[in-house]
């Protein structure tokens, strides 16, 4: 499958020269992105101070796909606020819910400091007001999802990881399966392997609009990018994403390596029909119109499918502000700005 790059632009996410409480520069680094069916809903996996503000946000899109910046509005609900370090979003297999994920990459053996860091939550389209959090500890007054992250941590089988993928698919059992993308696992959060594990569990969502999950989690699928002779950089899973309207599963990987003492940073694009995916096969590196590899030049974090053959695509470049290619008009953005690219996919 090949795919065309119909267009690349900047979204600013809030006001230039925004800081923190220590005064340094806000960044946007946006990881997490689903279309609603209306407009896209991001996240960033770092905070935006404000509290008018939050690392969730929504920004209504024209017919060409552009967000239109003057429609940006965030979600403010305390949930939403409280969660840090989003990485993906989906929509359940109904398309009724939206569901976020942090990171899950850090916790506290003896307190509740690092409560925040795991949570998935869920809220019925177009409501936040509504949101819940997924599986959390039974205790009251214990925030985060923790039974989630003890079946994470039974599935996975390694003391540290991070989840960057989520995404709900079609199945017999219940509403539907529940996916989640591990790009890093190790002993310890300085002692860890870039990987493209998928593990899930089968859910249903009860009348309260609670997700509830039916089986045990396990591994469903897992592929090494470094097989593959046309992939030059060791990189990790960064998003899934479910294409309801195709029945396929789009899985993106990014990288962020040094080589010749030069950062490199960016991504690659992969496809798999439901069948192979099932089955356990290798997918297909999505190639450029020219049939070479699709290289995304900034570290592509999050995918949304918007109807059946176009695709949203945003960029994490952390604290790098150069746009290389991606603006022929300037070098550099802002530091609110979070660059995308719109995908035209070609069979």
């Amino acid at each position: 499958m090949r795919a065309h790059s119909i267009h690349h632009g900047t979204l600013h996410c809030f006001p230039a020269g925004l800081a923190d409480d220590r005064q340094q520069t806000v960044h946007a680094e946006v990881s997490a992105v689903v279309y609603d069916g209306q407009r896209l809903i991001l996240g960033s996996d770092k905070p935006i101070p404000g509290a008018e503000r939050s690392s969730v946000f929504a920004v209504d899109i024209d017919d060409q796909g552009h967000p239109q910046e003057d429609t940006l509005a965030y979600y403010t609900q305390p949930l939403i606020r409280q969660a840090i370090k989003y990485e993906d979003f989906a929509l359940t297999v109904d398309g009724r819910h939206v569901l976020a994920t942090t990171g899950f990459d850090r916790i506290h053996s003896e307190d509740h400091s690092l409560n925040d860091y795991n949570h998935l939550l869920i809220w019925p389209l177009g409501d936040p007001d509504r949101v819940q959090v997924v599986d959390p500890d039974p205790r009251d007054g214990v925030e985060g999802s923790l039974e989630l992250r003890q079946r994470l941590t039974a599935a996975i089988g390694m003391p540290y990881y991070k989840i960057e993928g989520l995404a709900a698919i079609p199945s017999d059992e219940g509403d539907g399966l529940l996916l989640f993308g591990v790009r890093e696992q190790g002993q310890h959060f300085d002692d860890f392997n870039y990987v493209c594990r998928v593990v899930g569990a089968h859910y249903r969502i009860n009348e309260q609009g609670q997700l509830v999950f039916l089986d045990e989690m396990r591994e469903h699928y897992a592929f090494d990018p470094g097989r593959f002779e046309a992939v030059e950089h060791l990189c990790g899973l960064s998003s899934l994403e479910y294409d309801p309207y195709n029945h396929r599963l789009y899985l993106m990987t990014s990288f962020e390596n040094e080589q010749g003492g030069i950062d490199s940073i960016g991504g690659y694009l992969w496809v798999i029909n439901m069948a192979d995916f099932e089955r356990g096969r290798a997918p297909a590196l999505v190639e450029n119109e020219a049939g070479a590899p699709l290289v995304f030049t900034h570290k592509a974090e999050g995918l949304a499918v918007l109807d059946h053959e176009r695709l949203f695509v945003a960029y994490d470049n952390d604290r790098e502000l150069a746009l290389g290619d991606h603006d022929p008009e300037r070098e550099q953005k802002y530091a609110c700005e979070a660059p995308w690219t719109l995908l035209q996919m070609i069979q």
